[in-house]
């Protein structure tokens, strides 16, 4: 899952949104990390409608604009829910290997072997 699928799937996660307040609400997850252009907001959307992982939920005019509101899926909620789980797994194996290198005894660089016998070498 690439991160604008998961920070969009995000969004839609507590309640519907239209595609500004889902820009909106992606940048404020990512704590501005992740700034959404309006064009790929929008093949993310049309991505995960075709993979059933959202819907649209209702349209509404505003001032003379359409805005149209995408919700999860059950579907949805699952990836978003295992992608989530992956994350903190993965996240977690590598907390624990900074900890575990940090305990560990340097090691001696042994420097590389030069010279004959190596392939492409002298022979």
């Amino acid at each position: 899952m690439t991160q604008a699928t998961f920070f969009v799937l995000t969004a839609l996660a507590d309640q519907p949104r239209h595609g500004y307040g889902i820009l909106r609400e992606v940048e404020d997850l990512s704590g501005g990390e992740v700034r959404l252009r309006v064009g790929t907001l929008y093949g993310v959307l049309d991505r995960l409608t075709a993979d059933a992982l959202i819907v649209l939920d209702r349209e509404e005019v505003q001032q003379g604009r359409l805005r149209r509101y995408y919700r999860l899926t059950d579907d949805g909620m699952r990836a978003l829910t295992a992608e989530a789980e992956r994350m903190a797994a993965g996240a977690s194996a590598a907390q624990q290997r900074i900890a575990e290198g940090r305990r560990a005894p340097e090691r001696p660089v042994t420097p590389p072997a030069t010279g004959l016998g190596l392939a492409g070498g002298l022979a």
